[in-house]
């Protein structure tokens, strides 16, 4: 049979209509960049999406997942496996914590995160002791649970109703955080920097007063850490800086190194929490993933990746700001390591065609927020590469 031609054309009659795909078709990608069937080469300045922490390509995670495949692919969590004992020893020692669940994505770790807490809730006997709480303009999945927690319009219409007992803080709003926690709260979840919502982070005297809150009504804090942990913003969590001091932890992906995997990392209060058969699943925590992650946490540490996102995302702020100051139609710069948010006074999806046009990869988020996640990898010169090309892109513009 003769193969279809990767085209839009076919992309529309073979799947479902909910991606909005870029027009090219890739076929690998060397370093930080990736190359189409043409033979394009595009500066990948996104990395699946914050995926691709060690860009692509890199030999070490090549020859883990290699070797773990060839010894063996899955067997269940029926039995122990020693993948899945390293990584989950070297996610302690990074956290701090006491305990790990493994599963494929970031939406099910949000999941997993929301039963655990309604779980732990249920041991005071207090029914009301229920409601599960996020942040306004945050995202945390696409799945019923995580979605609810999500909230925004486009993600929740026509799939309503929600999970009940769930509801919204106004992000950074100290006042709506202490109308809307009580006693009946069993759990807050934050992502320290909101990535979908437009690189914007929380206020430390948020965090603080959260914090207490959490004293007096006894209640979970969980950090999203799905976009910007895995040391993005400099950190391995981007909540360290702020002493946010979480219950759970939902890690997800560059964890797998590009492979699914996701994490639940919980602290001494949720320990026991879950007993058999209250929570799992088939593929989480598989042999291979986890030997994924192990090579990608060591790689980060050998190569000083957390230092390169704190260095390159600094030099990125600087020239950003230079760009920001020659051309009007940038608004703000937001940046947290490789973490990048260009606010501009149109619809980001028009530079993001603009960028595409000329070979590098960017993305569009909350609307009018250019978003950079390159690879934790990137050099100085790569970094450069897109500066000048924003830089072209508003100049062609200023002139039309």
């Amino acid at each position: 049979m003769k193969p279809l031609p990767v085209t839009q054309e076919t992309e529309q009659k073979l799947f479902f209509h909910n991606y909005a795909r870029l027009p090219i078709a890739v076929t690998h990608g060397e370093g930080v960049w990736l190359v189409s069937d043409k033979g394009i080469r595009y500066l990948d300045m996104i990395a699946g999406i914050g995926v691709n922490a060690l860009g692509y390509g890199d030999n070490r995670l090549v020859e883990a997942i290699s070797n773990q495949a060839a010894k063996l692919i899955h067997a269940s969590n029926l039995f122990m496996m020693h993948p899945q004992f390293e990584l989950a020893e070297k996610l302690l020692e990074l956290s701090g914590l006491s305990k790990v669940f493994f599963a494929n994505s970031g939406t099910e770790a949000i999941e997993a995160a929301i039963k655990m807490a309604r779980k732990w809730a249920g041991q005071f006997r207090v029914p009301e002791k229920k409601k599960v709480l996020s942040l306004s303009n945050c995202f945390h999945g696409r799945t019923y649970g995580a979605m609810s927690l999500t909230a925004k319009a486009k993600y929740v219409d026509g799939f309503e109703p929600l999970l009940p007992e769930t509801g919204m803080i106004g992000f950074n709003d100290i006042a709506d955080l202490e109308a809307k926690v009580s006693d009946k709260t069993a759990a807050v979840f934050v992502e320290v920097i909101q990535g979908e919502g437009g690189i914007h982070r929380i206020s430390q005297p948020f965090i603080d007063r959260l914090k207490e809150l959490r004293e007096q009504y006894n209640f979970l804090i969980v950090a999203d850490e799905i976009q910007a942990g895995c040391g993005r913003t400099g950190t391995f969590f981007s909540y360290t800086p702020l002493n946010a001091e979480p219950d759970l932890v939902c890690l997800a992906k560059p964890l797998g190194g590009g492979l699914p995997l996701s994490a639940v990392i919980g602290s001494e209060k949720v320990a026991d929490v879950l007993s058999y058969g209250n929570h799992g699943t088939t593929f989480g925590g598989n042999p291979v993933a986890c030997a994924a992650g192990i090579a990608m946490i060591n790689a980060i540490r050998e190569d000083n990746l957390m230092e390169n996102a704190k260095t390159i995302g600094k030099y990125m702020n600087d020239e950003l700001q230079k760009l920001a100051a020659k051309h009007s139609r940038i608004l703000e710069i937001r940046q947290y390591g490789l973490m990048i948010g260009i606010t501009v006074n149109k619809e980001a999806k028009y530079y993001v065609g603009k960028a595409l046009e000329k070979q590098v990869l960017v993305n569009a988020t909350s609307v009018n927020v250019i978003r950079l996640l390159p690879p934790l990898t990137i050099s100085r010169e790569d970094a450069q590469h897109c500066i000048t090309t924003l830089d072209e892109i508003f100049t062609e513009e200023d002139a039309e």
